[in-house]
C-alpha cells in the first residue's frame, strides 16, 4: 500500500467497529483524511484490534513522522553539561525517552485533534499506547497520582520510551504543596530513567498548558529538579512555544 491507501484502509476500519460511525463519509481532501483518522484515533477507548489494523497503522505512522522530519538528539548541542534545549515537536525527536505531561487517567486524551502533548503523542505511538496505559491502571487499581510516573514502549514514535507523568492543576495561586508536586514529576521521571538504564530523556513543559502552572516558575522548579537529580543522564528541555524557549535560555544562559 502506498500512503494513501493506508490512510483509507485506516478510517474505514475504525469506522466499522462502531455502528454509531455508519453514516461518515470519507473526506476527498487529504488533508480532512487526517484529521478524521486521528479524531477516530484519539475518541477510541483501548480495547484489542486485528493485526492487520496494527501492521497498516505502523507503517502508516513511521512514514508521517519521517515526513515531518526525525531529530537525532545527537545533532543537538548542549547548552551545560549533560542538558539541552530543543525546540520543536517532541513526537519527531530520537532520544532515549521522552515524557508525556498526562492526566490522571493515563490514557491519553480523547478530545479529537486536540493540540496538546498528551493527545499527540497517543496519537503518534499510535493505539498500542493507549492499551498499555490502561493496563498499567488496571492493574495498580487506581489512577496515576500526581508527581509520579510511569514508563511504556513509545511503539511508532522515533524515541524508544515513553514515561507518563501527572502535574499538578493550578486553580488560582501556585501553593508550595503544587511546587514540591511539579519537582516530584521531574525526579520520578529521572529516577524510572535510571532505573531502566536509560541515557537520555526529554522533558515536556509539564502542568504549563492546559494545567496552567506558571511558564516561569514551572521551568524554574525544571531546571533546579533536573540539576540535582540527572546524575548521568543527558536531559533535552523540549520548548514548544517561542516564550519558552526564552524563558529556558535566561535560566540555563
Amino acid at each position: 500500500m502506498v500512503q494513501d491507501e493506508r490512510l483509507i484502509f485506516l478510517i474505514k476500519k475504525l469506522i466499522a467497529e462502531n455502528p454509531r460511525y455508519k453514516n461518515i463519509s470519507i473526506p476527498d481532501n487529504n488533508a480532512e483524511r487526517k484529521n478524521l483518522l486521528r479524531a477516530l484515533m484519539n475518541v477510541r477507548h483501548p480495547d484489542y484490534i486485528g493485526d492487520d489494523f496494527l501492521k497498516v497503522q505502523d507503517e502508516y505512522l513511521k512514514e508521517e513522522t519521517e515526513t515531518k522530519g526525525i531529530t537525532e538528539m545527537t545533532s543537538l548541542t548542549p547548552v551545560e553539561d549533560g542538558i539541552y534545549i530543543w525546540q520543536g515537536d517532541i513526537t519527531t525527536l530520537k532520544c532515549d525517552a521522552i515524557v508525556n505531561a498526562a492526566n490522571s487517567g493515563m490514557t491519553g486524551c480523547y478530545a479529537p485533534c486536540h493540540a496538546c502533548i498528551d493527545n499527540c503523542i497517543h496519537t503518534y505511538a499510535g493505539i498500542q499506547l493507549r492499551l498499555s496505559c490502561a493496563d498499567i491502571i488496571k492493574k495498580q487499581g487506581h489512577k496515576e497520582p500526581t508527581g509520579q510516573a510511569k514508563i511504556t514502549p513509545a511503539y511508532n514514535l522515533p524515541c524508544k520510551y515513553v514515561i507518563h507523568t501527572v502535574g499538578p492543576v493550578i486553580h488560582g495561586n501556585v501553593t508550595e504543596e503544587d511546587s514540591r508536586l511539579l519537582a516530584s514529576c521531574y525526579r520520578s521521571c529521572i529516577e524510572l530513567a535510571k532505573e531502566n538504564e536509560l541515557e537520555s530523556i526529554a522533558f515536556c513543559c509539564i502542568s504549563t498548558g492546559e494545567f496552567h502552572f506558571p511558564n516561569n516558575l514551572a521551568a524554574r522548579i525544571a531546571v533546579q529538579t533536573v540539576r540535582r537529580y540527572k546524575g548521568d543522564i543527558e536531559v533535552i528541555f523540549n520548548v514548544f512555544k517561542d516564550v519558552d524557549y526564552e524563558i529556558y535560555r535566561e535560566l540555563l544562559g
